[in-house]
């Protein structure tokens, strides 16, 4: 693109003197900047065609050097802006000219390796390695999209508008084979630094402020009564399955997730304020302590497996291994629902304390949401099922 350095000389305004200012126009681009270089001249005197005052004389040449000054350091900046390599626009110029320091210019993967390279010193301290991995995944994702859609490695940060999110969605759907859910996760963690670059001044305003999630209702799967009563009457004769079975039964009875089972210490078991019998631990996902009656059958699986020789209750396998397990003990009781500890976890929630008349904000409470919205979202039509299945009870007994 081509800089172009004009001269204005405003001839509807003449001072007492007889003389109007002259102003210096930069164009770049489809952009311009004008200003004022504080030099006021006869309008009779100024050729707007040469671009320069006439006839020759002192107070015209020296004018005239001025002007050539003006336009020689703003052609010198523009080189310098030029040899930088960075996207640059007519403000840019401008500013630069004043004396005023550019702010960095960042590129969209740019600006994220930046956020996730100050972040990764706060791992251990702030955040966790898993969530720092997640943005970084994150980070791959929209770098391959960026390729894929503009055929360029990077894109200006500056140059993000909303079709943005729209096109990325449409990319992690079909090219990646991304299911909503995981789209709306990819999504949100690209918004994240997004938003520090509002904040640190690198963008004016947020270029998705009006972007609407789509909303993704999955059902909660839990067991039933009947189906949880099967499942703690049945004793495998595979170690590796009993095993597994008596930790998915504990999940069911404290709405423990795999991590919480897997760092579960004696020193997590205290006695409460009421005599009684409590976990107490910080739950890793919201770093929130959590604090759950041990009701009988869980303490049951707890003497069962606690030894003299270690701090640690359940000799947990992996994660993969353990849901590979549920997923040969569902099949093998005819339970026709994906178990995973979410599964005893929602069932906690649901079969154990909602399904017993346990308040919603006491489940909130045991589960370890980080607010009460996220309870209600998951676990609003058991409550309801709950009303509709004692509405039946109650219009049989009226019927009889």
């Amino acid at each position: 693109m081509k800089l172009i350095v004009r001269y204005i000389v405003a001839l509807n305004r003449i001072n007492n003197v007889g003389k109007t200012s002259i102003g210096c126009r930069i164009t770049y681009g489809k952009q311009r900047i004008q200003f004022s270089t504080g030099l006021f001249i006869n309008p009779k005197s100024w050729n707007s065609k040469h671009q320069k005052a006439e006839p020759p004389n002192e107070e015209n040449d020296f004018i005239n050097i001025q002007l050539s000054l003006i336009k020689s350091k703003i052609n010198k900046v523009f080189l310098w802006l030029q040899v930088q390599e960075n996207n640059f626009i007519v403000n840019d110029i401008y500013r630069l000219y004043k004396g005023v320091k550019l702010r960095k210019e960042y590129n969209v993967i740019e600006y994220f390796e930046h956020r996730l390279n100050k972040l990764k010193k706060l791992i251990g301290i702030d955040i966790k390695q898993v969530t720092w991995d997640k943005s970084y995944y994150v980070k791959n994702n929209v770098k391959s999209f960026i390729l894929w859609k503009f055929q360029q490695k990077d894109i200006p940060l500056n140059k993000l508008k909303l079709h943005f999110l729209d096109d990325l969605e449409y990319y992690l759907k079909v090219e990646k084979k991304q299911k909503q859910i995981t789209v709306n996760k990819t999504i949100q963690r690209f918004r994240n630094p997004i938003k520090v670059a509002v904040a640190e001044g690198y963008l004016d305003k947020g270029p998705f402020m009006l972007h609407k999630t789509k909303m993704v209702r999955n059902e909660v799967v839990y067991l039933s009564v009947k189906e949880l009563e099967k499942l703690e009457k049945h004793e495998f004769s595979q170690p590796r399955l009993q095993q597994v079975k008596d930790w998915f039964v504990f999940s069911c009875y404290t709405g423990l997730a795999y991590n919480e089972l897997k760092n579960l210490l004696k020193q997590h078991i205290v006695i409460g304020f009421d005599e009684q019998l409590w976990i107490e631990m910080l739950r890793q996902k919201t770093q929130k302590n959590i604090t759950i009656p041990l009701l009988p059958k869980a303490k049951q699986l707890i003497d069962k497996y606690s030894t003299d020789d270690s701090d640690v209750i359940f000799p947990m396998i992996s994660n993969q291994r353990y849901n590979s397990y549920l997923k040969e003990i569902a099949s093998i009781l005819g339970i026709n629902k994906r178990l995973t500890t979410h599964t005893g976890r929602k069932t906690f929630a649901s079969t154990v304390l909602l399904y017993n008349d346990v308040p919603m904000e006491i489940v909130s409470e045991l589960l370890g949401h980080s607010n009460m919205k996220i309870t209600q979202e998951h676990y609003g039509k058991i409550v309801q099922k709950k009303v509709s299945d004692e509405m039946l009870k109650l219009k049989s007994k009226l019927l009889n």
